[in-house]
């Protein structure tokens, strides 16, 4: 059933684990996250980003789709359907197409600028029966055209945003889009700490979920993060599996390269990806 994601985090925050966001980039990627979701009986975010949502043709589409298929596939588990690192317009086209929650990432404007849209936002949402995520701090490296440096949050700044009532945050921790560089310093446990202590029960978010090690995952989660976001470590995986498939020679056999048997390796990697996070993050059974 397709619900904001408030109430899912707040018993995420209180039960001390985290509920994943995996990003869609089409039938085939939402289609298996719901499935591991529904067998799991775990709550689940989609996630997509402004580019994917251009990709599906629009974030109508996007929306009809998931409604349609939560419907089809008999999915009772709490699913989310949110934006990723939404621009202000991008923010409003998600509320007019139907999506349960958005993300406002203003983390690149100044902070005064980022509290008065975001301020905004808080309200049309609560209007709109939506949650909200706000961000402070950028976040590392690349995803879909947004680019960060990955400067870590300023605690105060957090509060500012936190006490708009945003559903919950955003706070860079020293965390990186895509695949994590060898010479990674780790997430600053120090800023997460600070950021928690500032924003009370507010559920923090941490993105760039691929590549972080288990040992630092759960340490986020006892300091505050209810949020989860996975979207490279699922692509990889994809990949993996279709070139494995092709490799071997599998698409040129009978009718093998019909799209369904051609695309199912990636699909079931995918399955396979979001279960070991799901996992990992303490989610399953907590539908």
């Amino acid at each position: 059933m397709l619900v904001t994601a408030e109430e899912m985090l707040k018993k995420a925050k209180a039960g001390k684990y985290a509920v994943g966001q995996f990003n869609i980039n089409n039938l085939e990627w939402t289609k298996a996250i719901l499935a591991t979701a529904q067998e799991l009986q775990s709550p689940v975010i989609l996630g997509v980003s402004e580019g994917a949502g251009k990709y599906m043709t629009g974030f109508g589409t996007v929306a009809a789709m998931v409604k349609a298929m939560i419907e089809e596939m008999n999915i009772t588990v709490p699913v989310a359907l949110h934006l990723d690192h939404g621009t202000y317009e991008g923010c409003y086209k998600c509320i007019k197409a139907g999506f349960s929650s958005i993300m406002f990432d203003g983390s690149h404007l100044p902070i005064e600028e980022n509290i008065e849209k975001t301020k905004e936002l808080v309200a049309v949402c609560k209007g709109m029966g939506m949650s909200l995520e706000a961000e402070v701090g950028s976040i590392g490296g690349e995803e879909d055209g947004v680019v960060g440096m990955g400067e870590c949050a300023d605690p105060e700044e957090c509060k500012k945003i936190a006490d708009l009532g945003v559903t919950m945050l955003a706070a860079g921790i020293g965390n990186i889009h895509g695949v994590y560089p060898a010479n990674w310093k780790g997430l600053s446990f120090e800023t997460l700490a600070a950021v928690s202590e500032k924003v009370g029960d507010m559920p923090l978010v941490l993105h760039g979920g691929t590549g972080i090690p288990a040992d630092m995952i759960k340490k986020a989660i006892s300091l505050g993060v209810s949020k989860i976001n996975v979207n490279t470590e699922c692509q990889l995986s994809f990949a993996a599996a279709t070139r494995e498939y092709i490799e071997a020679g599998k698409d040129q056999k009978g009718k093998g390269f019909d799209p369904r048997k051609l695309l199912a390796p990636g699909a079931e990697a995918i399955k396979a990806t979001v279960k070991e996070k799901m996992e990992l993050f303490g989610s399953v059974g907590k539908a």
